[in-house]
């Protein structure tokens, strides 16, 4: 039976819906999988039709939970997707409250003084954030330093750690296997 270009795209879609469920994977295993999957089931579409290809296969979820469990057991796992969404959403978060803080205190000096003149230095917020110089010239004015301390790297790290989980990192046994060749 010749598979019609909709029940292709319907192959394709629970393909790729397997594919983001299965990121904490290694890449190569990963690829490997999603190949595997297209070609048994086209082979299955040939034979059944897609839609009953597709109703036996029984869903994306289902089969990704199939495969992960195969690979790391049924332990928790660690969160690749987290940890990056961490990683990236933690510095903005920081940064912002940063620029509020020092938006906070440039103004509080402009409102006591619409015109100043001079240097003022804020400690920002302490423990997280090297102190900043603001220098005003006639209202005008102009910042340096307010850079992360040592507190703010430790809450993105553990943050990281935190929310991908990655205690839960264990080397798969295929580093054992290549160690033990050697």
């Amino acid at each position: 039976m010749a598979i019609g270009w909709f029940g292709r795209l319907r192959i394709e879609g629970l393909v790729w819906m397997l594919d983001q469920q299965l990121y904490d994977l290694p890449r190569a295993q990963r690829i490997s999988t999603r190949r595997e999957v297209r070609a048994n089931l086209i082979e299955a579409a040939t034979d059944l039709g897609a839609g009953e290809a597709l109703r036996r296969i029984g869903g994306s979820r289902r089969l990704a939970e199939q495969y992960l469990r195969a690979e790391f057991g049924d332990r928790p796992r660690p969160s690749w997707i987290g940890a990056i969404v961490a990683a990236g959403l933690v510095p903005m978060l920081l940064n912002y409250v940063f620029a509020e803080a020092a938006a906070s205190f440039r103004d509080g000096v402009t409102a006591a003084d619409p015109h100043v003149s001079g240097t003022f230095v804020s400690t920002g917020l302490e423990y997280l954030q090297a102190a900043q110089t603001f220098t005003f010239t006639d209202g005008s004015w102009g910042n340096s330093g307010g850079g992360w301390a040592p507190l703010a790297y430790a809450i993105w790290v553990l943050s990281v750690v935190g929310a991908g989980r990655l205690w839960r990192i264990r080397f798969s046994s295929h580093v054992g296997a290549a160690r033990a060749d050697n």
